[in-house]
């Protein structure tokens, strides 16, 4: 499957905001956005005005980068969105919150969506006591996602439960820190969402 190689400070600099696609770097004074928040390339510090449809682009590109999705990946899952009763918009980023990968992130036992879905793939976690090593794997109200117990000793897992605390856990999820665990207690609602994003926009676009 292709998956972008890049410099990923880039895409921060392109979408102009704080992706955190880098984990502590992006905490830290060596942040590339903090030092030069404009967009990449020869042209990147001249002004750029956007059609309506430029904007709408940029979100859609944006949130795509902030899950570290594919068009086609992003796409379907905006498809299923689109089939659920309720908001498409908010129907979408609960879909992408539910991603196994993500999870995992949103718990504390990585320091970047990245990570994550390595870990993941690596066979690192069970969901209910069962091996998945899915990063796409949509969890459920109920679920218990664990370290496997070879794998508590992993530095990147240790590493990222310490610098928890700047990041915190979200109230959809619980933590139980000394087992390494953490259960889904309900899906999320926007309001748990808390990232710069204009759903609207990607359903506007995706509309056309």
């Amino acid at each position: 499957m292709a998956r972008y190689t890049g410099a990923v400070c880039r895409l921060c600099r392109r979408e102009n905001t704080k992706l955190y696609l880098k984990g502590d770097r992006c905490y830290s004074d060596k942040c590339s956005y903090e030092r030069r928040s404009y967009a990449p390339g020869q042209h990147g510090q001249a002004r750029t005005k956007y059609s309506d449809y430029g904007i709408q682009l940029r979100e859609k590109q944006k949130v795509k980068r902030m899950y570290g999705l594919l068009e086609r990946q992003f796409k379907n899952y905006f498809k299923k969105a689109e089939r659920q009763k309720g908001i498409t918009g908010t129907n979408l980023l609960i879909l992408l919150e539910r991603r196994l990968d993500v999870v995992v992130f949103r718990l504390g036992f990585a320091n970047s969506l990245a990570q994550a879905r390595q870990l993941v793939r690596h066979n690192h976690f069970l969901v209910n006591g069962k091996k998945v090593n899915i990063p796409s794997y949509l969890v459920k109200v109920g679920d218990v996602i664990e370290v496997k117990e070879k794998s508590r000793q992993v530095p990147p897992i240790v590493e990222a439960l310490e610098a928890l605390p700047r990041r915190g856990v979200p109230g959809w999820l619980e933590l139980d820190k000394e087992n390494f665990r953490g259960t889904v207690k309900t899906y999320p609602t926007r309001e748990d969402i808390t990232m710069p994003i204009k759903e609207q926009l990607i359903v506007e676009l995706y509309s056309k």
